[in-house]
């Protein structure tokens, strides 16, 4: 999937819709402080394991922050997706991966990692890492998200790859992939 990124600007936001920014004051150890935060949504983020292939299937995707404050138009990440909808969280992470990648999973085949928090320096935003197994018989459609929203390309990474792929800086990539690389080969691979 190609790209074509042109006349990108970046401006003051003043009221955002998924992003709210806020200055919090407050009093620590009797000193006073004042921290830029922002209120953003919490998320949830699926490892999809195709077992057929033995890879892990990932989305590459254009994202406006990573861009402008590193030059990296793009990044490897997990599928994910806030929590905008009054469904269940394996719910909305089924959701998510059909969307985003073309397999249909049932909420009840998720098994759920664990919660996490990211960007603690700014949002504190929580999100539930789940894990789930497909085959090319839960493919419907090629995936790609929401039409006229989101460009999304789906990868397959070879499972003999990972390793290398986590460290490669080449490859800019959310700490949430890699912890869930790093939880696979612990607790999948190191149990078989």
């Amino acid at each position: 999937m190609e790209f074509k990124i042109e006349n990108f600007e970046v401006k003051p936001l003043e009221k955002g819709h998924y992003v709210k920014p806020f200055l919090a004051t407050f009093t620590l150890n009797g000193e006073q402080k004042d921290w830029e935060v922002i209120k953003v949504g919490d998320s949830v983020a699926i490892l999809i394991y195709n077992k057929e292939s033995n890879s892990f299937v990932l989305v590459k995707q254009f994202r406006p922050a990573v861009y402008f404050n590193q030059g990296i138009p793009f990044t490897y990440e997990l599928c994910a997706g806030l929590l905008d909808k009054d469904l269940s969280l394996e719910e909305i992470a089924a959701e998510e991966v059909l969307e985003e990648t073309g397999f249909r999973v049932e909420p009840k085949e998720l098994q759920k990692v664990t919660s996490f928090y990211t960007s603690v320096g700014s949002s504190g935003a929580r999100q539930h890492l789940f894990y789930v197994e497909v085959d090319e018989s839960k493919r419907e459609t090629s995936g790609g998200g929401v039409v006229g929203e989101e460009q999304i390309e789906v990868l397959e990474l070879p499972l003999q790859e990972a390793k290398a792929f986590l460290f490669d800086e080449s490859k800019a990539k959310t700490p949430g992939l890699m912890f869930a690389f790093y939880w696979f080969f612990e607790e999948k691979m190191n149990k078989r």
